[in-house]
């Protein structure tokens, strides 16, 4: 059994544990410019606005830039654009397309790359999707698209679970979609009942409730989840480990200001949080103390 499906499996048991049935099939501050090293990846920041903070050096992409997240490889960049429609674009703001058209009345909010290579033994196409949340007439859903498209059309993600008693998935109120690793997994929280919830899209697609959180997102390694959760009236960032008894650790035990929108460095050893202040940084693993890297506010991510 590979690490990774030891991982996801480890995740999957615990969905099935919440749900009662079980799964089948699942195989000190710093400068922002330090983060450049190739495993460590470049930090940046998008606020709404046209300037998007990388490695330090604010990059004006010409429209308003909200929610950017970076490709795997870093060679390209998607974001919800001042018009609410769905971009890609360089690194540099150039070569932009707009990849979904906003039909209008809908708000479109945090994509996120799912990218796979091709698996000839199990018969899986390539894959090169934007998973993003939609919200229309107060209604959110999961949707996807070719990140490859132009003014393409968006189809609503399946989420299934497993179809004994109990194991159906809320088909809406999902928001805050992260995926992450080479296999299309990934995670997702649900505003209707504060839970977060996994997404395996392998040899089939199949999930379930992980814990109660937000704003969670997906390691590299696809072994742990990060996420919000109020504790003591302060936002916490956690984690919770699924190759160790998916135990949950809580990374801000001290907070004393609200800790949110995480995101994993490229080589899992580093999250980058939002304050009301700034930005901070801190060790995947519990082992430090957040360090402010920049006072700019908005939602980080990492370019690989």
């Amino acid at each position: 059994m590979t690490m990774r499906t030891r991982s996801i499996a480890a995740a999957i048991a615990v969905a099935a544990a919440v749900t009662g049935t079980a799964l089948l099939g699942a195989s000190g501050a710093a400068s922002a410019s330090t983060s450049t090293s190739a495993s460590h990846g470049t930090l940046t920041i998008s606020n709404g606005s046209s300037q998007v903070l990388i490695g330090g050096h604010k990059v004006n992409f010409g429209v308003p830039v909200r929610d950017l997240a970076w490709s795997p490889d870093g060679a390209k960049a998607a974001f919800i654009d001042g018009s609410g429609n769905l971009d890609v674009a360089r690194p540099d703001g150039s070569g932009r397309v707009v990849v979904a058209k906003n039909p209008g009345g809908q708000n479109w909010s945090h994509p996120t790359w799912q990218v796979t290579p091709k698996d000839s033994q199990i018969g899986l196409p390539a894959r090169d999707n934007l998973i993003f949340a939609a919200r229309d007439k107060g209604v959110s859903r999961l949707k996807y698209v070719s990140a490859k498209a132009v003014h393409g059309t968006p189809k609503t993600l399946s989420l299934n679970g497993d179809p004994g008693p109990g194991g159906a998935l809320p088909q809406t109120g999902n928001v805050w979609p992260e995926a992450a690793g080479h296999y299309g997994t990934s995670v997702y929280a649900n505003v209707d009942t504060g839970a977060v919830y996994i997404r395996d899209d392998y040899t089939r697609q199949q999930g379930g409730k992980l814990t109660k959180g937000s704003e969670p997102a997906l390691s590299p390694s696809e072994e742990e989840v990060v996420f919000v959760r109020s504790v003591a009236g302060h936002d916490h960032v956690l984690v919770e480990d699924f190759m160790h008894g998916n135990h949950i650790k809580d990374l801000t035990p001290h907070a004393t200001t609200d800790y949110t929108e995480p995101a994993w460095s490229p080589d899992g050893k580093t999250l980058a949080v939002r304050t009301p202040s700034g930005t901070v940084t801190l060790p995947s693993d519990g082992t430090g103390h957040p360090a402010k890297v920049t006072s700019t506010v908005g939602l980080a991510a990492y370019r690989p």
